[in-house]
């Protein structure tokens, strides 16, 4: 089996995440496998540079974390976390606010990408849009000749 994109920084990128989401601290191991997946499905649409990229952006960020406060960032406490991504996410350098935003978007993904990250928040939307809800709502199927799930992947639109 090959490696995934993250497989080789998972310790200092969950770090990340948790910086970025704190609520994701709580989450299960299952939870950060179905978000993880969703991560690695973005990156595996990347091209291979762009995956290294984010790589070494990663063990980066986890390198200055133990230059600037003695500990990686999977050591850091949670505010002293919070203060490095911050001063990061504001750099005045462009390649590292974006590179941090980058991050940042798939922490959210990971979170967020999730139905029970959805549900926290109270997001009722669906893959299949508004059909989606009225048929939900009204116990049809949201697409002829299907179960009636809100799961749309693959159907014609």
């Amino acid at each position: 089996m090959s490696e995934t994109v993250l497989q080789s920084v998972r310790e200092p990128f969950r770090a990340l995440v948790v910086g970025f989401v704190p609520e994701a601290a709580d989450l299960s191991a299952e939870a950060w496998d179905e978000g993880e997946a969703l991560a690695e499905g973005m990156l595996a649409g990347r091209p291979a540079a762009v995956q290294r990229q984010v790589r070494l952006l990663i063990r980066a960020l986890d390198v200055l974390s133990f230059l600037r406060r003695g500990r990686r960032l999977a050591r850091l406490d949670p505010e002293a976390r919070t203060r490095l991504l911050t001063s990061l996410q504001d750099s005045r350098l462009l390649l590292v606010r974006r590179g941090v935003w980058g991050l940042r978007t798939l922490a959210f993904l990971i979170y967020y990408g999730r139905d029970e990250g959805r549900a926290a928040v109270g997001y009722r939307g669906s893959p299949g849009g508004w059909i989606a809800r009225a048929a939900a709502r009204s116990g049809e199927a949201a697409i002829p000749g299907s179960s009636g799930s809100n799961d749309t992947r693959g159907a014609a639109t």
